[in-house]
């Protein structure tokens, strides 16, 4: 490879980076090609090394990277097979299954590689409209149905011993991380095909999800959602201790009255310092007050996890959830309850609906009328919702009346900022009384915790 084609792959790679999502500032791209400079550049593994130290800033970017660095830095495709015959065309598909189960269990990546583009090369290519053809990861995997020869390889493992043992589970395992590991052999000489004949560029933005943290919310799945728990416990946290500190800030203990009597002494008497105790420890109260209509059901979904991770972090945590009315939902995220049950019992159960169409203002001044006492000076208020109200009336003056009453006010909007006060979106009105926070996504919902301090 020359080096003006390093360079543009260089570059091509860290901007389709920066498209997929993941965090790439300009240094760590210079320091991605000063590594360039002191590896073998022949040892493809050494240059992904190389990249994956100066740009992979966590874990979860780990598998969009790899993707990507195998499109912009393909294998070489000259590789060789141990048994000749699993290229030629005329192999009996028998055979080739055959192959396949020794791979399963004893077969090496590179080999696994080359069998996989091999097949790729005879069984990926099928039709996709008319006068047109493309390349197919299912037509290989249902070609050779690796997972149809478990009994067989099980079978050949054991050879007469005991079914059920640790032999058994063991043998289990292997195959599933081997049908697993040619499933993504397949699957990355697939996009590698389609990006010759298509181009890299537009293959990439196609293939690669972005980051879990980089999620849109308005857009996430109910898959996204279970891995998305594990996210939401660690920020329940880090928001319950920031909420803590912003009580404790401006605020004094009771007069220390000893201490500010010793203190006069030295001013014969008179107290010109005055001593206060430490403010007692304290564990706010939240309220939250959640849009959970159509538009915004991926988005309630998350909010509602993290309330359920929220219960264990406040001394009182009252949720709130509303589409044209609203009604209190507390009850349905008891501790020890399942959250995904906890989810549909809300959806069967809970009255938030009248009309079915999103009413901001009647859901406030239901809210105020029926548990405005739920508001105080320990309290504080998080609204998540995007605002459209379907051209109702605001009832901003509510919303003033129940922020004045919290200790803090917040507002956390899933709609992207610059489509704020298009169409029926108020986010401007309800801005200039509760602040409000574009929180697309797990990042922007961190970097909003973070602020708070």
């Amino acid at each position: 490879m020359s080096d003006t084609s390093l360079v543009d792959r260089h570059v091509g790679f860290v901007h389709a980076l920066r498209e997929a999502g993941l965090p790439v500032s300009l240094a760590e791209g210079l320091d991605a090609a000063r590594a360039l400079r002191v590896i073998d550049l022949t040892e493809r593994e050494s240059l992904r090394a190389a990249y994956a130290a100066t740009l992979v800033k966590k874990p979860a970017y780990r598998p969009g990277f790899d993707m990507l660095f195998d499109l912009w830095f393909p294998s070489s495709t000259t590789g060789l097979y141990q048994v000749s015959t699993i290229n030629e065309a005329t192999a009996e598909l028998s055979d080739l299954r055959s192959y396949l189960a020794r791979l399963l269990t004893d077969g090496g990546d590179a080999e696994m590689r080359e069998f996989a583009r091999a097949m790729v090369g005879r069984f990926g290519r099928q039709p996709a409209g008319p006068g047109r053809q493309n390349w197919f990861s299912y037509s290989v995997l249902r070609a050779l149905s690796p997972e149809t020869l478990m009994a067989r390889i099980l079978q050949e493992v054991l050879a007469g011993q005991e079914r059920g043992g640790l032999a058994e589970r063991n043998a289990r395992r292997r195959v599933t991380d081997g049908i697993k590991r040619f499933e993504e052999a397949v699957a990355t000489d697939v996009r590698r095909r389609i990006a010759e004949d298509s181009g890299v560029e537009r293959i990439a933005r196609s293939a690669v999800r972005p980051p879990l943290d980089q999620l849109d919310f308005l857009r996430i799945t109910k898959a996204d959602l279970a891995r998305l728990r594990r996210e939401v416990y660690p920020l329940a946290r880090r928001l319950a201790a920031r909420l803590t500190i912003k009580h404790r800030k401006g605020r004094r203990g009771r007069l220390d009255f000893r201490r500010t009597m010793r203190a006069s002494l030295q001013s014969g008497g008179v107290p010109l310092t005055t001593h206060f105790k430490p403010p007692r420890p304290h564990k706010p109260e939240l309220v939250i007050l959640c849009d959970t209509s159509d538009s915004v059901s991926s988005f309630a979904h998350f909010t509602l996890l993290l309330t359920y991770a929220l219960r264990e972090q406040f001394t009182k945590v009252r949720a709130f959830g509303f589409v044209d009315t609203v009604d209190e939902i507390t009850r349905f995220f008891v501790p020890g309850a399942d959250v995904v049950e906890a989810m549909t019992r809300l959806a069967n159960e809970a009255d938030m609906v009248r009309f079915g169409r999103t009413n901001y203002g009647h859901s406030f001044e239901r809210f105020a009328e029926r548990y405005g006492d739920a508001i105080g000076p320990k309290t504080s208020l998080l609204i998540l919702g995007d605002a459209r109200s379907n051209y109702q009336p605001a009832a901003v003056d509510t919303l003033r009346a129940l922020a004045a009453k919290a200790r803090h006010a917040y507002w956390l909007n899933p709609e992207p900022r610059q489509q704020w006060d298009t169409g029926d979106s108020i986010a401007t009105d309800y801005d200039a009384v509760v602040p409000m926070y574009e929180c697309r996504n797990v990042a922007q919902l961190s970097a909003f915790i973070q602020d708070l301090a």
